[in-house]
């Protein structure tokens, strides 16, 4: 059986349902990389390259005042008090 996976740390997330296989069950893993594999290699920043781009993103936001005006929004929203919603005694079921 062949199934494909996205490696992400130490975890292979499946891209196919394997019902047929029962939880707890000793599997074994034989690694195959795909051809559309990009090498590591050439992606490889090196820390200044790398603290670089952090720099350029770090002051991405800075100029733009909605931005105070979008997150106060945000935070009114997240603190807003909406009550609970009561059933009517008339609803609820006899048990």
């Amino acid at each position: 059986m062949k199934i494909k996976g996205i490696k992400r740390g130490q975890t292979i997330e499946l891209l196919e349902q394997i019902n047929d296989i029962p939880d707890g069950t000793e599997i074994l893993v034989e690694f195959v990389i795909s051809s559309k594999q990009i090498t590591e290699d050439s992606q490889t920043l090196s820390d200044e390259e790398r603290l670089s781009k952090l720099n350029q993103l770090f002051g991405v936001w800075q100029d733009q005042p909605e931005l105070v005006e979008i997150f106060a929004e945000i935070d009114k929203q997240r603190h807003a008090y909406r009550g609970r919603v009561i059933d009517p005694i008339e609803n609820q079921d006899d048990k």
